[in-house]
């Protein structure tokens, strides 16, 4: 399924291409970069670990309450390469749609930062398969009772890619019923306005873009590799935008 198959094929790593996904923290000086293979293994785990270890399957209602970084996007594209139907609440963007967590159906996994934790201690019923993401190296000190640790979990399951022939583009890629097929023409329709091509390389601020459409689909639909930056000083943007050869700023 094209919406989530993308960055899955082997790249090596000394072919001069960047790094498919590179996320940085001007804060703390943290620094992850990402080729195509090992982002696509990332999210192959993540997929074994919702199929797997959860018993989820297609159509099953996946919760990512996340910002923009390397494990988001391991999380929604894992939770996608298998058929399930994703739901995210970053901040209302106009133009853009945005998928509250909620509903009359509960969610079979819920997927949360340990800050945003307190958003969902209340929405999510017994039963639902939960797991904390931390946005710093190594697995996190503390876990709140009733909920795993991602990173940590992850890595009991395999890298091997999912069979993506399962998915079908007219099934739901979200909650709302809005199809792969319809999510891959949106992600291109966005790349478009953003003026994205081949071989560009975007710098996205993670601050200002939470919405996974600019940050993570359209790159991927138009064929550019991501910089994302939390915390972004914009005192050194110039520098930034030299070192990493970036060709277009959002």
């Amino acid at each position: 399924m094209d919406l989530v198959t993308a960055p899955v094929p082997a790249d090596p790593l000394t072919d001069g291409r960047p790094p498919l996904l590179t996320w940085c923290d001007d804060a703390t000086g943290e620094r992850v970069e990402l080729t195509a293979r090992q982002l696509g293994g990332w999210a192959a785990r993540t997929a074994s670990l919702l199929r797997d270890g959860c018993g989820l399957g297609p159509g099953s209602r996946v919760a990512v309450l996340l910002p923009p970084h390397w494990r988001t996007a391991a999380v929604l594209m894992g939770a996608w390469s298998v058929g399930m139907a994703v739901s995210f609440r970053p901040r209302a963007t106009a133009g853009l749609p945005v998928l509250e967590p909620g509903g009359d159906q509960p969610y079979d996994a819920v997927f949360v930062t340990p800050e945003r934790l307190d958003d969902w201690l209340e929405d999510v019923p017994d039963g639902v398969h939960r797991y904390l993401v931390g946005t710093g190296p190594g697995p996190l000190a503390d876990v709140s009772v009733g909920w795993l640790d991602w990173s940590t979990e992850v890595l009991r399951h395999t890298d091997t890619p999912p069979d993506y022939t399962a998915v079908h583009p007219s099934d739901p890629a979200t909650p709302d019923g809005t199809s792969y097929a319809m999510w891959r023409q949106l992600a291109s329709e966005i790349a478009a306005q953003l003026d994205l091509r081949a071989g560009d390389r975007l710098l996205v601020d993670a601050a200002e873009h939470e919405q996974p459409l600019k940050w993570l689909l359209a790159p991927l639909a138009a064929g550019a590799s991501v910089v994302i930056c939390a915390n972004l000083d914009r005192s050194k943007l110039d520098a930034r935008i030299e070192a990493e050869q970036i060709t277009r700023v959002l």
